[in-house]
């Protein structure tokens, strides 16, 4: 019998990352001449990609945008980004040691995030938190991505377990719904980057700190 399982989201969930991410947004629009934004303007879609921060903070300031400048842009960003990890991003409070009960009693421990694989990899290890995880899969990683199943069901293959001992741990409903769709109960964490409270998300079970996340509760979901 293969070990159970914690799949974790990334950004707002395992890491705060959102100083860092709009820090790079608003490095890549001020080449274009736009106005810096805010956290309060994008906190929410931290986790849905750098193209969508652009395009937000586009229509924030009321400019069009090509796709060709888009991509160009997307370059810039991500360079920026990658370069300036780990920046002011850390873990949420309680997250290292509740990877440390979950590991002591036999869990394995994996990252199924929407970022660009090379970034979530990169920052796990500028964090010294890489050998904690048997798989680590991105947005890039697989032909799909979250919320299709196959993004979790992929990622469980590559942590060599079962979907039937797995629990996914995330802020988003992306990350509800990957569960749902795999078939595997999910953990929501408050403390996100969601646009409405995670509970209004249904997932299994909430909890308000990592504190409360313990082999006990995984084992009863």
């Amino acid at each position: 019998m293969s070990a159970p399982l914690v799949v974790f989201d990334l950004d707002g969930t395992l890491i705060d990352t959102a100083q860092d991410l709009v820090a790079s947004l608003n490095h890549t629009i001020s080449l274009e001449g736009l106005e810096p934004v805010g956290l309060d303007d994008l906190t929410w879609l931290v986790g849905h990609g750098g193209q969508v921060m652009i395009r937000r903070a586009f229509s924030l300031r009321g400019r069009e945008l090509a796709e060709g400048d888009l991509e160009r842009m997307l370059g810039v960003f991500v360079e920026h980004y990658a370069g300036a990890m780990p920046g002011v991003s850390a873990p949420y409070p309680g997250l290292v040691a509740a990877m440390d009960r979950l590991s002591g009693a036999g869990f394995r421990l994996a990252v199924c995030t929407n970022k660009m694989e090379m970034l979530a990899r990169r920052l796990i290890d500028e964090l010294g938190l890489s050998p904690r995880f048997s798989a680590i899969t991105g947005g890039d990683t697989f032909t799909v991505r979250k919320p299709d199943a196959e993004h979790l069901l992929g990622t469980v293959r590559r942590a060599e377990g079962d979907p039937a001992r797995t629990v996914m741990v995330g802020d988003s409903l992306n990350d509800v719904l990957v569960a749902r769709n795999a078939g595997v109960p999910s953990i929501g964490v408050p403390f996100g980057y969601s646009d409405v409270p995670v509970a209004e998300l249904d997932p299994t079970h909430v909890i308000s700190h990592f504190d409360e996340l313990t082999p006990d509760l995984v084992d009863r979901l």
